[in-house]
């Protein structure tokens, strides 16, 4: 079999929100199937003051961003008051390259991104720009963890942009694609693992599947419930986890 096709007769199921073009399309040159079958979903909150927020966030030092879908909210809310880019002249800091991507897309320059891709490595390296009288603002899902607020040397503010909800319209679905074959689930947040737990788990083992996790807490949350031998890159990417899973399927031929 050849080595160029690691991922042969796989097929990679991804349970997050959505799946890019990128990650699709990489699975499938290293020959496995994506599929994606979501757990969870994200819901942008909608406040009349939107537009007030929008004006306050320019008065900030800095802009904090640590998910790709808090970026879409407030490019959403940017587009309907016909904001642009150019109307910030904050200082941004990201977690993540895809995050950071989707805010460059649109004319905004990114002027920190830590070492590796979480909030709390990002709170060890961003005090080191930061002094007492920075102001931070902190766009967030309902989800996020004090972190941030609670980390770093200086005042934040938050805005929840999102929230995060469980789904269960992949279920039945994913049920039909492991017992069909052996693949691998990957994970990208602890809420789409307790999804699976309540809803998977309790009918089909963790024997049954070959698991990945993109992030230290996913990894934590995914050992909390049982699973074992998790698949996790070094980097916290979808790419780099793609890039594991491939390695890793490799060695076991």
């Amino acid at each position: 079999m050849s080595n160029n096709l690691p991922l042969l007769h796989d097929s990679i199921v991804l349970t997050g929100t959505s799946i890019t073009r990128n990650a699709q399309s990489r699975i499938e040159a290293l020959g496995g199937s994506a599929i994606h079958l979501p757990l969870i979903e994200t819901v942008e909150i909608n406040s009349p003051k939107d537009k007030q927020y929008l004006q306050q966030s320019q008065l900030a030092d800095w802009l904090i961003f640590t998910s790709q879908n808090a970026v879409y909210a407030f490019l959403h809310k940017m587009e309907q008051y016909q904001m642009t880019a150019g109307d910030w002249t904050n200082q941004i800091a990201v977690v993540g390259k895809k995050t950071a991507d989707s805010l460059k897309e649109v004319g905004f320059d990114i002027d920190f991104i830590p070492t590796i891709f979480s909030a709390d490595v990002m709170v060890k390296e961003f005090n080191k720009l930061l002094t007492a009288k920075s102001n931070c603002l902190f766009i967030r899902g309902a989800l996020a963890k004090n972190t941030i607020v609670e980390g770093l040397h200086c005042p934040v503010e938050t805005w929840t942009i999102y929230e995060t909800m469980p789904t269960t319209k992949s279920i039945n679905q994913m049920r039909n694609v492991i017992q069909q074959k052996r693949c691998t689930i990957v994970f990208a947040s602890p809420s789409a693992v307790d999804v699976y737990v309540e809803a998977i788990l309790p009918d089909i083992s963790w024997d049954s599947v070959d698991v990945a996790a993109i992030g230290h807490i996913t990894y934590a949350a995914l050992q909390e419930v049982g699973a074992t031998n998790i698949i996790q890159p070094s980097e916290y990417t979808m790419a780099a986890v793609i890039e594991e899973i491939a390695k890793r399927k490799e060695h076991k031929r």
